[in-house]
């Protein structure tokens, strides 16, 4: 799709480098995930953008989809992280900061889905800020460990929570960068990505937010006492570079949801053809199977060659 054909060949040309005592350090062209609980179907990918594959770069992109708990009361994270542009351990910082967060969350997980079911925004919010802090917090340590910059050894974090439990149809949305968070409902998308909050100390217990126009914004209960998710026996480290971004929404029967990272936010929001393609391709009464995800994509669009790392949610 765009103005005429994209510069690079649509397959993976060249290799990245290898080191033969580090080969637990390489990354996989192409990682594709999916699943089912409750009310929603998940589908994942993260690809190796044009540019990689023909330079031999690894996928800066990093994508972790994980389950904690069983039954109705799991709680399912879907992680997506993209490392600094041009750096040698992109792909090793993006990584990591998926790896970290998951393990937050997973230490976490009960806390967090009892919050979800019972809608406590400003904990959920105060919370998951702090957990996001102190993961890429982690980052900063490695990037001394590793002799890097921090602004070298960094990166963007997207997440979505995901509870199993079939009556419950609240979806946490955090993260710091940029990216996408869209909305497919009734066959248009909806840019919903949450503007981002400066550095602020989280809001104490029973601090009330302006009410939203959106319906589908939850109006929550707030009195519920503080506790932290998880303790620490350190302070916790300082904010991230970026501000935080945070989202509660109620899903409706019918809708889509998708997060991703700026190489399919930008092409979505910067080519019609794309929304169009995909609007048709993802409005069915059935989600896409694994390999019909991985085809949409995909699809190549002029001008835009970066890593793709996306996470689409069919509501029945």
């Amino acid at each position: 799709m765009g103005s005429g054909p994209p510069t690079y060949d649509p397959e993976p040309t060249a290799l990245p480098h290898a080191e033969p005592e580090e080969l637990g350090e390489l990354v996989a062209d192409t990682v594709l995930d999916g699943a089912r609980y409750g009310t929603w179907t998940l589908r994942s990918v993260s690809l190796r953008g044009d540019s990689a594959r023909y330079r031999g770069e690894p996928r800066r992109d990093a994508l972790l989809t994980a389950r904690f708990g069983t039954g109705d009361h799991a709680l399912v994270l879907v992680a997506m992280a993209t490392g600094a542009r041009a750096t040698p351990e992109a792909h090793l910082a993006a990584a990591e900061a998926c790896r970290w967060i998951g393990r937050a969350v997973g230490r976490s997980h009960q806390r967090l889905a009892e919050d979800i079911r019972a809608t406590r925004r400003a904990d959920l919010k105060a919370g998951l800020h702090r957990l996001t802090d102190r993961s890429l917090g982690r980052l900063r340590a490695s990037a001394l460990e590793r002799g890097a910059r921090p602004e070298e050894y960094t990166a963007t974090l997207r997440c979505l929570l995901l509870p199993a439990d079939p009556h419950c149809r609240t979806r946490v949305f955090f993260g710091v960068g940029d990216g996408g968070l869209f909305q497919l409902r009734d066959g248009s998308w909806r840019d919903i990505e949450p503007r981002a909050t400066d550095h602020a100390p989280p809001e104490p217990p029973g601090t009330a937010e302006p009410a939203e126009e959106d319906d589908d914004r939850l109006t929550l209960d707030l009195g519920v006492p503080q506790v932290p998710y998880e303790q620490l026996p350190e302070p916790p480290p300082p904010p991230a570079r970026d501000p935080f971004r945070f989202q509660v929404s109620l899903a409706r029967p019918g809708d889509a949801l998708l997060m991703c990272t700026p190489g399919l936010a930008e092409p979505l929001r910067g080519e019609p053809a794309l929304s169009a393609y995909l609007s048709r391709r993802w409005s069915g009464r059935r989600p896409p199977g694994l390999a019909a995800f991985l085809a949409d994509a995909r699809v190549r669009v002029k001008g835009y060659a970066d890593d793709r790392t996306a996470a689409a949610l069919w509501e029945a």
